[in-house]
């Protein structure tokens, strides 16, 4: 039997983009002969791993980790909404949650380079992301993660699969648990008026100036409508500043003094937030097909 060396596994997974894993398997049961082995991969897992990699992932999980004062939340992205009903995305999102947690990677390569095994693929993370592209049929991609060890409590909270939060505190863990309920529906930017992005106030004060020109008033009255604006602003995405959304007749700061609980910190995940969809053009996508099979004729 011939041996199959890391040399050959790592020409078929360059020309398949299949896992090393599959790679070995494949040239192990053709018997080292590297076109047996691909046409073995092709009928097993397809092109798919290959021709997905370009298609924008959009769709996808965040999937919480918490153990004692050690968390992770992280997003993990596919391409509809469908396969984030399945069990196997479902898992490799939880599982990567788990190994951000526990082993603290630097960054998304190093995470993809820890080891795990699933539905037969491994053995590190990023093999079985790639062995579930073929096996699913969709690209899919490990987008953010954020690992938490400050030595805080944790809370953490899920609205479904398309909303994470994970509250960084002291003190009472329900009241932290409804600050994390809460920053999932409001959706604040920072702890505190403060701490808001001076970007963000400098795109509010613009957008409130322009207003408040139209309404020809003295100069001196423009600017304390300015004013006023940006700070109602403020109250509306500092969280401490926000109405509770248990009780709007307290402010979330209120609520935490009177639960002697401090929040430290905040960490909210969106799926797909800020990824730019694609819109598919389905007349122009026939047409291109017609006209392959026309050159093809």
């Amino acid at each position: 039997m011939a041996a199959i060396t890391a040399s050959m596994v790592a020409e078929l997974r360059a020309k398949t983009d299949a896992p090393m894993m599959e790679c070995k398997k494949a040239l192990t049961e053709a018997e080292g002969n590297l076109e047996k082995a691909e046409e073995l991969l092709r009928v097993k897992l397809g092109s798919k791993a290959g021709k997905a990699a370009s298609r924008v992932t959009a769709e996808g999980v965040v999937a919480a980790y918490v153990d004692g004062a050690t968390g992770a939340l992280i997003e993990v992205n596919c391409e509809t909404d469908f396969v984030t009903k399945n069990d196997s995305f479902i898992a490799v999102a939880q599982a990567a949650a788990e190994l951000v947690a526990k082993h603290a990677p630097s960054d998304l390569a190093a995470l993809g380079a820890l080891p795990y095994s699933q539905d037969g693929f491994g053995p590190t993370l990023e093999d079985v992301r790639k062995g579930l592209i073929g096996k699913i049929g969709e690209n899919m991609s490990f987008r953010r993660f954020k690992r938490f060890a400050s030595g805080a409590k944790l809370a953490s909270y899920l609205h479904g699969t398309r909303i994470g939060v994970v509250v960084e505190f002291e003190g009472d863990a329900t009241a932290a648990k409804d600050v994390a309920m809460h920053v999932a529906a409001m959706k604040p930017v920072a702890l505190s008026s403060a701490e808001v992005p001076a970007e963000l106030i400098e795109k509010e004060r613009t957008v409130a100036a322009a207003k408040a020109a139209e309404s020809g008033k003295p100069a001196e009255i423009v600017a304390k409508m300015v004013d006023g604006s940006v700070q109602k602003f403020l109250k509306e995405v500092a969280l401490f500043d926000q109405s509770f959304v248990k009780n709007d007749k307290l402010t979330v700061q209120a609520m935490l003094k009177g639960a002697n609980t401090s929040v430290k910190g905040f960490t909210l995940y969106v799926v797909g937030e800020g990824i730019e969809k694609k819109a598919d053009d389905f007349a122009a996508e026939v047409a291109a097909q017609v006209a392959a099979a026309k050159g093809a004729a």
